[in-house]
């Protein structure tokens, strides 16, 4: 089974999640969205590329966010927020 980018997307509709997460995710969840994502990149075949990268942060920290060009929504876009 080759790795899809939508595997990851999926797994977090699943959860609630939307490419731009409003809400807070509490420690569980965090863990529980944690956990599906690494069962997700072992399925990776040698030399497929994999990368999901969490960061923290607070919702004033997301109000002042600057974005330069398109806008988020871009449906081609390869990043998974």
């Amino acid at each position: 089974m080759i790795l899809q980018m939508n595997d990851v997307a999926n797994f977090l509709k699943k959860k609630g999640l939307h490419r731009i997460q409003y809400s807070e995710l509490n420690l569980a969840r965090l863990k529980d969205v944690e956990a599906g994502i690494k069962l997700i990149s072992r399925k990776r075949k040698g030399g497929e590329r994999f990368f999901v990268l969490i960061v923290p942060i607070t919702e004033n920290q997301f109000k002042q966010r600057i974005v330069i060009g398109d806008s988020e929504d871009k449906p081609e876009s390869k990043v998974l927020w």
